[in-house]
């Protein structure tokens, strides 16, 4: 069922709805492969991916091979400095110009036929198109999409999103000050679950009590807040005074829309990329990053953070199989603990509505 056949028949779901009488999305939008093949373009071609870490695309000809919404891209640090975000689609007969991440490559040659282009998208050659009437070389580029760097942070999009200062300028001013953190390392986890299901189990404190108990014994579950933004929300909890993990402080959950997570702790930055891989399985690419001083703390992090990942997983793949069973009905959801998801799925209504009515503003 596409977006567009669901809200002929049943159109009341993709309303805005008040936070007080909520519902869910219906389980269509976690189970039906053409509701995920149509949510490509409307969420995820128009927001920020993350892509990249800086540091891998440092010095010229550096580049890291990305997707976003089915469109290949290498993300390229020029000659000159700029860092692009180049289609990885040759103009020829649409081969890849990298296959893999690399480092100081001098130019972008496509691997099917040698079509070679400049770190800027240029094309610099094509072999043997001499006898091709009016073929102008200088009149043919790769197509860019827009990049931003951002603490250390590599995002991309690749139609026209948000203004990434609507993201981040709140943000930072909440973050810590001093040196950028240093990266440790990235587990990754392949989820039998909507990359949905994930979210908006990321988005509430409401299942930690059950599902996550040795993490809730960390936090302060009663003064538990989520506070909203256009385009991320952020839960944060004071840490236990005696806990021996993190230390003391302020636990910061930060969701960037629609689908990067930043879980902010003393000395410590851990991020989540959530990408889908069909309506039933995602992939989550969990990345460390520490200050000098907590560097050594990232062996023991990395444990908890794979129990905590764990109990997610089993959770949200229960979820998944509720969602596809067709026993279940979109339920309510609660104003106070839950309204972080209920914000989320907002943002998805408004973007699957653009689907059905594309010349209405989001």
């Amino acid at each position: 069922m596409t977006i567009e056949t669901a809200a002929a028949t049943d159109p009341a779901w993709l309303q805005p709805q008040p936070a007080a009488t909520a519902v869910a999305l219906p389980a269509q939008c976690y189970v039906d492969p053409a509701f995920h093949a149509r949510e490509r373009a409307t969420v995820f071609a128009r927001s920020w991916q993350r892509v990249a870490r800086v540091e891998q695309v440092d010095a010229a000809g550096d580049h890291v091979l990305a997707e976003i919404a089915g469109v290949p891209l290498v993300i390229v640090r020029g000659d000159d400095g700029v860092l692009r975000a180049l289609h990885n689609v040759c103009r020829h007969r649409a081969g890849p110009l990298a296959t893999c991440n690399g480092s100081q490559a001098r130019v972008l040659t496509c691997k099917y036929h040698g079509w070679t282009y400049a770190l800027d998208g240029r094309l610099l050659g094509a072999p043997e198109m001499g006898r091709a009437d009016a073929f102008d070389v200088a009149s043919i580029r790769l197509p860019v999409a827009q990049v931003v760097e951002w603490r250390g942070l590599v995002f991309a999009a690749i139609e026209e999103a948000p203004a990434f200062a609507d993201f981040v300028t709140a943000i930072d001013a909440r973050l810590p000050a001093g040196p950028p953190l240093a990266f440790a390392g990235r587990a990754s986890y392949t989820i039998a679950c909507n990359w949905k299901v994930y979210v908006d189990n990321f988005l509430e404190g409401y299942h930690l009590p059950l599902v996550h108990p040795q993490l809730n014994a960390l936090l302060d579950y009663r003064s538990y807040t989520t506070e909203l933004s256009s385009w991320f929300s952020l839960q944060s909890s004071p840490l236990d005074r005696g806990n021996a993990l993190y230390g003391e402080g302020v636990a910061l959950y930060y969701w960037l829309y629609p689908n990067t997570m930043l879980n902010v702790l003393p000395g410590r930055l851990q991020t989540n990329h959530v990408v889908p891989l069909d309506e039933q399985h995602c992939r989550v690419d969990f990345d460390f990053f520490y200050s000098q001083d907590a560097f050594v703390q990232h062996a023991r992090d990395a444990g908890f953070s794979d129990l905590v990942q764990r109990e997610d997983i089993a959770i949200c793949e229960a979820v998944q199989r509720g969602l596809a069973s067709g026993s279940y009905v979109a339920g309510r959801l609660n104003p106070l603990r839950e309204n972080g998801v209920w914000h989320f799925h907002e943002l998805l209504r408004s973007a699957y509505r653009s689907a059905v009515q594309p010349d209405r503003t989001r």
